[in-house]
């Protein structure tokens, strides 16, 4: 691979890792993808051959499996229900 490849995958790898970063209190899957951006970047600091790149984004993408294991196992908010005193106006 040339160089010129090999920015540009690393620029659309660290990218997407950012744009799922932002998403990521949208929902827990946005997590999931921020991990998979994460390996992506560490890719592309093989490729490089930044090895403390490789090694911290492979830390980051742990860190962010584990919060989306946690994140998925909360249990959905409770739904609000209508206050008593306010009736429908089919009742």
């Amino acid at each position: 691979m040339n160089s010129l490849t090999i920015t540009a995958f690393g620029v659309i790898a660290v990218t997407f890792m950012m744009v799922m970063y932002a998403l990521e209190r949208r929902h827990p899957r946005f997590v999931l993808a921020f991990a998979v951006g994460c390996v992506l970047s560490s890719v592309y600091g093989f490729l490089s051959g930044a090895w403390p790149f490789v090694v911290g984004e492979l830390i980051g993408s742990g860190v962010a499996v584990r919060r989306y294991l946690v994140l998925d196992k909360r249990p959905a908010p409770p739904t609000a229900e209508p206050s008593p005193d306010r009736v429908s106006p089919a009742q």
